[in-house]
């Protein structure tokens, strides 16, 4: 099913100004990428920006609660031995470390689910109680014990599951071709195999252990009953037949990265909804802002629309305005009802992250994940406060939505660029509140890509994972790549920029609320094995060499002692340019340094993402997406005349059985399965020093 997205494709045909366009302009400071990119370490681990002013908009009218400063802690250096890349069928992690999978699809959570059979017999039914496919974006929730204190070795792991591979979901069928014929149990089970689960876990024995049966554990899917809340709840753009007060929708779907609340709650993220809506009609019929989120002209791979009518943009014109929001979770009530945060706009976000401005309000920073789409990020009218968690469970209801602009103007230190945030708010902004196009503010955020259009966002390749440094408050972002870019330039001669970059940069005055800022490059990621002449920029940033080269950065994470975790989801193919890159990986730098080393290598076909820790940092938590996607030297070819699916159906281990053999698992698997894995030091140390 990964065919079926479309994060390469741009669908912007605005005229508004690309990041490449701005890095043209910065093109004398050439020689600070070849320095190794980026802030000094001076500036990063304490600077301000005095060329930049602060955001003159009033305080918000609640006093909020004192925000603490945050308390230094001493810089960690990395601390194990960089694994070489590679490819193959297991997972690599350096020597003194361990890990074992958990949780992997189909794993029963209930105690009346059914046992995982490994012949995709399961119905639709069964998968709404199974573990589902293609785990992604997650977060680790601590119980507490007797005295309050967080717990390292028990909480409430909580996964998204982005997508499902129809060429193990379902089981083959005599004289059937693939998918086999279609039925509207089969779509339930695509349906269920999305969303989000909730697993209580816990580490017994020196094993982690799911609780099958614990009150914790929910499956979320896209049929579970949800709330639309904030400023489009209601709007006529999000009514439809199945639900006229435009409050209420069924599902989350395609949930990629995430985040999570201060006040403990889980946020998921809504990424490419627009490949299960289509149409039945057989003309295209779309809208001009349904082509501007990239839905389907008529068919879709996933053939939803042909058995449930929501799907069908024709039948229910509204329905995908009701999806690509990021969705509130109690992950510790299991009958709470999730609630899609329409102030934060509607988009294909990836992931979000969030901090707090000087004043105690929310921030949350998030990125649209496809080529030449933009950044946002949203600042709420209230203040957190800390010591009554239940004011703060409408704190994303209300506020202000940004998006950013990259500029090339004066700068101090080594930074490369300057930027502001351009309110999206159709009362304020001169070019929103003369556009007939918003009439109000609920269709500003329906429609958030078309309002940025209009206000002169700057386009970015690919924005994937945001995060932000625990203590300076420094905001790194994955530009994971744009292999449809053929702009070629001194300053970035990469026509097609297949490998991508990492950027970051500093607020005004050290205000996550403000209004202005200054970037630079962290890494620009290359490969000096292809490329080994260091002037040429395909061979990336100074902190990149031979024994550290990747492609496509896309998770990022900051662990609470500052170290940055990295995953890459790429190119496995490890031959031409990207030879010496091996499959897909994890890696972990010192911000201050820009020292790389790669901590982790994942088996054939996959995707390195999602990351957690437990609170003491002796475990992380990442997951192994989508194994046994046939890709990379180790591919399979199908015999002549049959489809590489068609032949994955009948031989579904052909390319991976994998987590089959690891560390947890018991017994054959039958086909590939997307899982967690929980890695630690075996003598008992912190991860990654």
């Amino acid at each position: 099913m990964s065919a079926f997205d479309s994060d390469d494709l741009p669908s912007n045909l605005s005229a508004n100004e690309h990041f490449n366009d701005v890095m043209q302009r910065v093109v004398s400071r050439r020689n600070v990428l070849k320095r190794g990119v980026g802030l000094s370490a001076m500036l990063f681990l304490g600077g301000s920006l005095a060329a930049c002013s602060s955001d003159g908009s009033p305080a918000p009218a609640p006093q909020p609660t004192p925000v603490p400063t945050p308390t230094p802690v001493p810089r960690p250096t990395l601390g194990f031995t960089a694994v070489p890349a590679g490819s193959g069928s297991s997972i690599v992690v350096p020597s003194g470390y361990a890990y074992q999978v958990l949780a992997p699809w189909g794993s029963p959570l209930f105690a009346h689910s059914p046992a995982w059979k490994g012949d995709a017999s399961e119905s639709g039914a069964d998968q709404a109680l199974q573990v589902g496919d293609n785990h992604d974006g997650m977060h680790f929730f601590p119980m507490h014990d007797a005295a309050g204190q967080e717990k390292s070795d028990e909480g409430l792991l909580v996964v998204n599951h982005e997508y499902c591979n129809y060429e193990y979901l379902f089981k083959p069928e005599a004289g059937q071709s693939y998918p086999n014929a279609w039925t509207l149990d089969k779509v339930r089970k695509a349906q269920h195999a999305h969303g989000v689960s909730v697993i209580h876990v816990k580490r017994i024995g020196g094993q982690w252990q799911v609780q099958i049966g614990s009150a914790y554990n929910r499956r979320i899917t896209g049929n579970t009953p949800m709330t639309l809340s904030g400023p489009a709840a209601g709007h006529a753009l999000v009514k439809t037949a199945g639900d006229p007060s435009g409050t209420s929708v069924l599902g989350t779907l395609n949930n990629c990265g995430n985040g999570w609340t201060l006040w403990g709650t889980y946020l998921t993220c809504e990424e490419n909804f627009n490949s299960y809506f289509g149409t039945t009609a057989g003309t295209d019929s779309r809208t001009e802002p349904m082509k501007r989120y990239g839905l389907s002209a008529r068919g879709t791979g996933y053939r939803w629309e042909e058995l449930d009518q929501r799907f069908d943009y024709v039948k229910e014109p509204n329905e995908s305005n009701r999806f690509g929001w990021i969705v509130e979770i109690d992950p510790w009530d299991a009958t709470s009802t999730p609630k899609k945060r329409t102030a934060l706009g509607r988009f294909k976000h990836e992931n979000c992250a969030m901090t707090l401005a000087k004043d105690g309000r929310v921030v949350v920073y998030m990125g649209d994940d496809q080529a030449n789409d933009y950044v946002y990020k949203f600042v709420s009218d209230a203040a957190y406060d800390a010591g009554n968690p239940a004011a703060n469970r409408n704190l994303l209801d209300s506020g202000r939505l940004f998006v950013a602009r990259f500029t090339a103007g004066a700068v101090t230190g080594d930074m490369m660029g300057d930027g502001e945030w351009i309110l999206l708010d159709k009362a304020t902004n001169a070019t929103l509140a003369t556009n007939a196009a918003f009439p109000d503010q609920a269709t500003v955020l329906i429609h958030a890509r078309l309002a940025a259009d209009a206000v002169g966002a700057t386009k970015m390749d690919r924005p994937e994972w945001v995060t932000v440094h625990p203590t300076t408050g420094e905001v790194y972002l994955t530009l994971t790549n744009n292999s449809g870019r053929t702009v070629t330039d001194e300053a970035n001669p990469r026509a097609e920029n297949r490998y991508g970059q990492i950027i970051r940069w500093r607020e005004a005055g050290g205000d996550a609320a403000g209004t202005r800022f200054e970037w630079d490059l962290f890494v620009l990621a290359g490969n000096p094995v292809a490329y080994p002449d260091r002037t040429d920029l395909r061979s990336g940033s100074a902190n990149i060499n031979a024994e550290n080269t990747f492609n496509s950065p896309d998770g990022l994470a900051f662990s609470p002692n500052g170290l940055l975790w990295i995953e890459t989801d790429g190119s496995n193919a490890n031959t031409d340019r990207y030879q010496g890159q091996g499959n897909n990986q994890m890696l972990v730098a010192d911000p201050a340094s820009k020292e790389i080393r790669r901590f982790l290598v994942g088996p054939d076909g996959c995707e390195i993402t999602g990351i957690t820790f437990t609170p003491d940092m002796r475990t992380v938590f990442i997951n192994v997406q989508h194994p046994g996607e046939v890709s990379g030297p180790n591919a399979p070819k199908p015999p002549a005349g049959q489809s590489l699916d068609e032949y994955l159906l009948a031989q579904p281990t052909a390319f991976s059985k994998w987590p089959e053999g690891a560390p947890g698992i018991a017994g054959a698997g039958g086909r590939p399965r997307s899982a967690t894995v929980a890695i630690w030091k075996e003598d008992g140390g912190v991860v990654g020093i």
